[in-house]
C-alpha cells in the first residue's frame, strides 16, 4: 500500500512541475509576441506616405489618394503595376467623415462591436415589420 501512495505522490509532484513549465512557456511566449509586435510597429511609422482612402475598381484593381509629404496623388494600383493618375490639390478633398474604410481604421473594437449589433437590431426589427405586413 505504501508504494502505491508513494508512486502516486511522484505523479502529482511531476505534473505540478510539467503544468508550471507549461505556464512559463505561456508566459514567455505572449512577452516575445509583444515585444515583437511594438518592434515590426516601430519600424513601419511613417511621417510622409499616408493611403488616404482606396476605392476597389475589379477584382484586383484598385485606385488610391495617396499623401505624400505635402501633395496628394492618385493612383491605380493593378495586378502587375502601380500608375500615377494626377495630382490632387488638397483642398478638393473631403474633410471629416468618410467612407467604411477610414471608419475601420480609426474604431475601435467597442464601437465596430456596438455598430454590429445596432445594425442587427435594425434588420430584425425590418424582418419583423415584413412579416407583419405579408400576413395582412
Amino acid at each position: 500500500m505504501t508504494i502505491l501512495l508513494a508512486g502516486g505522490t511522484d505523479s502529482y509532484a511531476q505534473f505540478i512541475t510539467v503544468l508550471v513549465v507549461f505556464v512559463l512557456v505561456l508566459g514567455v511566449t505572449a512577452l516575445v509576441t509583444r515585444w515583437m509586435a511594438n518592434y515590426q510597429k516601430q519600424q513601419n511609422v511613417n511621417v510622409n506616405v499616408e493611403v488616404i482612402e482606396t476605392t476597389r475598381i475589379t477584382s484586383n484593381k484598385y485606385i488610391q489618394i495617396v499623401r505624400l509629404g505635402e501633395t496628394y496623388v492618385a493612383i491605380a494600383v493593378c495586378k502587375d503595376t502601380v500608375t500615377q493618375l494626377c495630382e490632387i490639390p488638397g483642398e478638393q478633398l473631403k474633410k471629416g467623415k468618410s467612407g467604411q474604410g477610414s471608419f475601420l481604421r480609426s474604431a475601435g473594437f467597442r464601437e465596430l462591436l456596438d455598430r454590429a449589433a445596432k445594425k442587427d437590431r435594425l434588420d430584425s426589427v425590418e424582418a419583423e415589420d415584413n412579416q407583419s405586413d405579408d400576413e395582412n
